[in-house]
């Protein structure tokens, strides 16, 4: 039986690696429902390509435009997440988040009861409303994969841990998280105003949006990222530490108290 998929933010950069990703297993694998904001024309190519009979487009403007183009199809279009009952029967097997900012916070409360598993790459949504999030996961049995590279290693590093019950703050002794440092790291301060946008945006080691891509050049990025590690771990704050590391090699360093070292490298 297919496994039955839901993209929210599909054509952003994670949406869209995501699908490429699964572009040559159709036979495993069944989009139901596909999300955008205002690019109704990667998301309607999308839907064409991947045979995806749900979509949602949050922009009004352009949901009338997209509602129009798919007129003589078989293709649903929705203009908000109000409608995922009318969607969804039948729990999906897998939802990715990968939608911009606070605006991901709705659709992850709101999908969060349709699907098995949520993979969220949508860190302001942790950030701001994970009491919620986590609560709503538990009444509904809906199991929560952080995506973000640092978060999905040191979630991979503690597999062995029920993480709904157990206390890490006792087991754990520091938790480091590897920055890249950004484009900037070795210029000099008299030098940063005259930094352009164009070179705030070429990220060193990854080709990301241009909102993540100055979050992380500013480091802010960074920062928001300790604050995901003790949203999703319920980590002491003062135990996480950023570790610059140029070459993007190691994503995370658990040191647990009992001496034993986890490192993650991909």
């Amino acid at each position: 039986m297919k496994k039955k998929i839901v993209i929210l933010g599909s054509t952003g950069s994670i949406g869209k690696t995501l699908l490429n990703v699964l572009k040559n297993k159709k036979k495993f694998f069944d989009v139901i429902l596909l999300t955008a904001d205002k690019d109704y024309k990667t998301l309607y190519n999308q839907a064409k390509k991947y045979r995806v009979k749900n979509l949602i487009i949050t922009d009004k403007i352009c949901f009338k435009i997209l509602k129009d183009k798919c007129k003589k199809t078989n293709i649903n279009v929705y203009n908000d997440f109000d409608n995922l009952n009318k969607i969804f029967k039948n729990k999906v097997d897998y939802t990715m988040n990968s939608i911009v900012g606070f605006a991901g916070l709705k659709p992850t409360l709101n999908i969060i009861k349709h699907t098995k598993q949520i993979a969220i790459a949508n860190k302001e949504s942790i950030i701001c409303g994970w009491s919620l999030i986590k609560n709503r996961s538990i009444l509904n049995k809906t199991q929560i994969i952080p995506v973000d590279s640092e978060h999905f290693s040191i979630w991979s590093s503690l597999n062995e841990f029920d993480l709904s019950k157990q206390n890490l703050n006792d087991t754990i002794q520091h938790l480091f998280i590897t920055a890249s440092g950004g484009p900037f790291k070795n210029t000099p301060l008299s030098d940063f105003k005259k930094i352009k946008l164009n070179q705030a945006i070429k990220h060193p080691t990854w080709k990301m949006g241009k909102k993540i891509s100055i979050d992380s050049a500013t480091l802010v990025n960074k920062l928001f990222e300790v604050i995901e590690a003790q949203r999703l771990f319920n980590i002491d704050i003062k135990k996480i530490s950023i570790k610059v590391h140029p070459q993007s090699y190691v994503h995370s360093i658990i040191k647990f108290k009992d001496g034993l070292i986890k490192i993650c490298a991909h």
